[in-house]
């Protein structure tokens, strides 16, 4: 389980995140959902220990984060929006065994555990490709499979669908569906719910850094257009209400989890 009691984050005056106290169950998938600079990110942030309390507690399987970095770092995977900001070795399949390798792996799980997560973003038999060739979208899938890789107790993906074309969009909801239904809790950072809305048992939306929804799909799109999130016109169609679709992220320092 991922629990904040208090969460409170600043940005010098600025109060990114105010107060926040959630709980995510394993094997719950929850959407965090948001306008730009609503905290969503800095929010989940906190989760592996990228960002520090400036109040409040967060702890991961039981544990405070702060007490245990690494610990907390391998039991929460996170994909970042920007894959460059991950991305750390010259070819793609380099750069999926990188976590791994440094968990300690027999060289049989590492080649196990690479395998699995190319075939999971329809990347297999592309180990050998260099990175810095790849468009947008692939480095986004190399990014999620970094992440899948590791198999951690947790998943968190920030605006993870951005840049993808739809087979590769189907193959990680398909992935994601997996990993719930084996236990993983999966959280989706996003402003747009019609990708994740029918994969999402729950929907947590920000303002100000201050939650104002957290409640089951259907309930929380009748509210979400106000908080300039997209969503279906219902739950099960692809159909989006139309509303402004922000072009920035919320402005966070990113680091290689």
């Amino acid at each position: 389980m991922i629990r904040t009691e208090g969460l409170v984050h600043r940005y010098g005056d600025v109060v990114a995140v105010d107060g926040v106290s959630i709980a995510i169950p394993d094997g719950q998938c929850v959407v965090v959902a948001g306008a730009n600079g609503s905290g969503k990110t800095t929010l989940v942030r906190h989760f592996n220990g990228l960002l520090e309390p400036d109040s409040g507690t967060v702890t991961v399987n039981g544990r405070e984060v702060g007490t245990d970095l690494v610990a907390a770092r391998t039991a929460v995977g996170m994909v970042f929006q920007e894959p460059r900001d991950q991305l750390v070795a010259a070819t793609i399949g380099a750069d999926v065994a990188f976590g791994p390798e440094n968990l300690g792996l027999a060289r049989e799980e590492i080649d196990r555990r690479v395998d699995a997560a190319l075939s999971a973003v329809n990347l297999a038999g592309r180990a050998d490709e260099r990175v810095d060739e790849l468009s947008g979208g692939e480095r986004e899938r190399v990014a999620i499979a970094g992440a899948l890789a590791m198999e951690p107790d947790h998943l968190v993906l920030d605006e993870p669908f951005t840049g993808l074309d739809d087979p590769a969009r189907r193959a990680v909801l398909n992935r994601l569906r997996t990993l719930k239904s084996d236990g993983t809790s999966v959280v989706v950072v996003t402003h747009d719910l019609r990708d994740v809305v029918d994969l999402a048992d729950r929907v947590i939306a920000m303002a100000d850094g201050r939650i104002v929804v957290d409640a089951d799909p259907e309930t929380a799109v009748e509210s979400l257009p106000e908080y300039d999130v997209r969503v279906p016109e219902r739950v099960g169609s692809s159909e989006p209400v139309q509303s402004e679709r922000p072009e920035r992220r919320d402005g966070d320092a990113s680091a290689r989890c």
